[in-house]
């Protein structure tokens, strides 16, 4: 394309139209060629897309209609929701199984001169089922197992060291199951201090347990809070 022969003004003008013409032509075939190349990128995600359609649906097909599970399910079309009513199993309420325990409070402490020992006397504090019978300062077993036994007396004696003994009696035996030993301060006027023991035995059906502090006529405080004993099934 050729400007007319003219004044040179008008030649420069002519020349920048052509220009422009030029550009707006290249611009547009580069809009077409745009829109064709995403075009044919929808039409190919399209098709792949359909292609995993068809193998999800072949697979739904295979595995649950070739593993004998009842579901509506055409190979290749739609698939409808599994009915799993049938299936379903009623839920069973999970029942909590109670443990035997007992939880001993201080009642009274006697003193044996000829065993040089003070035996505590105990109240039933809580107790739940019926594994153990107490009687004064014996505590019996009625249904053999494993037990956690813990205990814990709270000394005034101003002697330097105290503590306590849990025993078994069993068909004539005697057996001692923990012992707790305790340093009392010796620069007070009142010497105050806690001695706590806790183990698991096996106790069997019987069995005879006792707590008692070898020294006779041992200070003891004798409170629910301070002193106690208990025993439960694991």
């Amino acid at each position: 394309m050729k400007c007319p022969a003219v004044s040179a003004k008008h030649a420069q003008l002519c020349d920048g139209g052509v220009m422009l013409k030029w550009s707006v032509l290249v611009y547009m075939l580069g809009v077409m060629a745009a829109l064709l190349h995403l075009h044919y990128t929808h039409r190919r995600m399209l098709t792949e897309l359909q292609s995993v359609r068809t193998e999800c649906s072949n697979f739904y097909c295979y595995y649950y209609c070739c593993s004998g599970m009842s579901v509506a399910l055409t190979c290749g079309g739609s698939r409808s929701k599994r009915d799993v009513s049938s299936q379903s199993k009623p839920r069973r309420k999970r029942q909590t199984e109670q443990r035997t325990f007992v939880h001993l409070v201080p009642a009274s402490t006697y003193s044996y001169d000829e065993r040089d020992s003070t035996v505590l006397s105990w109240a039933v504090g809580r107790s739940q089922g019926a594994g153990f019978q107490v009687s004064g300062e014996s505590i019996t077993v009625v249904t053999e197992g494993s037990y956690f036994i813990y205990s814990q007396v709270l000394y005034k004696d101003p002697t330097r060291l105290m503590g306590h003994v849990i025993t078994k009696r069993l068909k004539g035996a005697e057996t001692k199951l923990m012992k707790c030993l305790k340093s009392m301060p010796s620069n007070v006027s009142g010497p105050l201090n806690t001695c706590y023991t806790a183990g698991i035995h096996f106790l069997e059906s019987g069995s005879v347990l006792e707590l008692s502090v070898p020294r006779r006529s041992a200070e003891l405080l004798i409170s629910a809070q301070a002193t106690f004993m208990g025993i439960f099934s694991v």
